[in-house]
């Protein structure tokens, strides 16, 4: 890229020159042929009233050297008005008007890069004309040998400033692509050293860093994920295998306890891999809805009711309310179900002595609230509660360490069924708050 940048300015600045060179140089060309002219114009008219001058050829040739001229000569004519003489070279005998020499006129024109004048001298004799002739571009030679090398200058001077230009440009796109090499090769920790100024260059790096922050951060939370997914399963897994060894051996005291052992940690492990499941069938679009319009009070009531015994259990107040009858969404029964679940079921794992569970109108959408009384969860951490990945840092209540699922199967589903869910810090506790549209007469 560095090539490609310096060919372009130089390519740019060479470009500039010629059109500045040669528009300047048409332009004095212009300009010197007309200050030649109005010269050799004077210089003619001056020479003419001098006769002793004008008929002396030595004289005339000296002076055309004293003057820098291309040549001199004097053009005798005739009484009927034809030269008796050859004009100087450049000059035609149609440059030459009798009339108009007659008149007392001085004539000068230029025929390519000659320019003359003829001046009419009054002779006893007869009717003269001195003409002189001179190149207009005589000085140009000199200045266009002096263009070609302040050219020749500037374009080395392009080069080396095009050259640590475009190197000054493209070293944060070589450090970018640097980093973006360590990062495609597992290297999270590489990050694009990020210019002072406040450029494009400038956010692209710290685009580049944040996106390295957030893959890191992504695998520290799959890591976590997989401990936690695996304690997970290797706890219900010894309990099954302890209890069944017992019962094998003959050693379990009570067969009938350690068979409801062995049951409910099965229990345990399908719920889990039942979600691992579901969140696979999301994440592949392989799952389907069947809304709906569903009452949204009367189903949260029961989703949350079949919570009671184990929030009584743990000693958890579970209070279920609705404003008012009739709040109505199109939705999947069965799906808003598990999402009523699932936060009810997480609630229970911080809440320290009591969960509130209702379904109200807001404004055009039907909200459902599941809030706790538990520690709550850190401002910085709120957006990321719903991520499938996540662990909360809060320690919980009771039933271990989770998995994260619930919460990412809850936004999966809601935003499936075209709804919203965020995560609200009170005091004390935590709110997670479920935005459905409400269902409309008509629908």
């Amino acid at each position: 890229m560095t090539r490609r940048l310096t060919l372009a300015i130089v390519s740019v600045v060479v470009g500039a020159l010629l059109v500045a060179g040669l528009g300047t140089l048409l332009l004095v060309r212009v300009g010197s042929r007309d200050e030649t002219r109005r010269r050799l114009v004077d210089q003619a008219d001056t020479i003419a009233t001098r006769l002793d001058i004008a008929e002396r050829p030595a004289l005339l040739r000296a002076i055309a050297s004293t003057l820098r001229l291309e040549d001199v000569g004097l053009v005798r004519f005739g009484p009927r008005g034809r030269t008796i003489d050859a004009p100087p070279a450049g000059v035609s005998l149609a440059d030459l008007d009798f009339a108009r020499l007659r008149a007392g006129e001085t004539l000068a024109g230029s025929h390519g890069g000659i320019v003359f004048a003829a001046a009419p001298v009054n002779r006893p004799a007869g009717l003269a004309a001195i003409v002189l002739t001179r190149r207009a571009d005589a000085g140009l030679r000199t200045g266009g040998r002096w263009f070609v090398l302040a050219t020749l200058l500037a374009l080395a001077a392009s080069v080396a400033v095009a050259f640590s230009l475009g190197s000054r440009l493209t070293r944060p796109l070589r450090d970018a692509e640097a980093a973006t090499r360590r990062i495609a090769a597992g290297d999270l920790s590489a990050r694009v050293p990020v210019p002072d100024n406040d450029d494009e260059l400038a956010a692209l790096a710290r685009s580049i860093n944040a996106m390295a922050t957030e893959l890191d951060r992504s695998r520290g939370l799959e890591r976590q994920f997989l401990l936690s997914v695996s304690h997970d399963l290797r706890t219900p897994l010894t309990s099954i295998r302890g209890f069944a060894e017992a019962i094998s051996d003959g050693a379990a005291p009570d067969h009938t306890k350690a068979a409801a052992v062995i049951a409910a940690e099965a229990r345990r492990l399908e719920r889990l891999v039942g979600d691992l499941l579901a969140l696979a069938r999301l994440d592949a679009r392989r799952f389907a809805l069947e809304p709906r319009p569903v009452d949204v009070g009367e189903l949260v009531v029961d989703a949350a009711e079949g919570f009671r015994p184990a929030a009584e259990d743990a000693g958890i107040a579970l209070a279920v309310a609705r404003d008012r009858e009739g709040l109505r969404t199109a939705a999947d029964a069965d799906r808003l179900a598990q999402v009523v679940a699932n936060l009810v079921e997480n609630a229970l794992k911080f809440a320290t002595s009591r969960i509130d569970v209702g379904a109200h109108l807001s404004g055009g959408d039907i909200e459902i609230s599941v809030e706790d009384d538990g520690p709550g969860i850190a401002d910085d951490d709120l957006p990321r509660v719903f991520d499938r990945l996540y662990t909360s840092a809060r320690p919980p209540a009771r039933n271990g360490t989770g998995s994260g699922l619930g919460l990412a199967i809850v936004r999966e589903l809601v935003q499936a069924m075209g709804g919203a869910v965020r995560a609200e810090r009170v005091a004390p506790g935590t709110r997670m708050v479920v935005s459905l549209p409400a269902a409309t007469s008509a629908s």
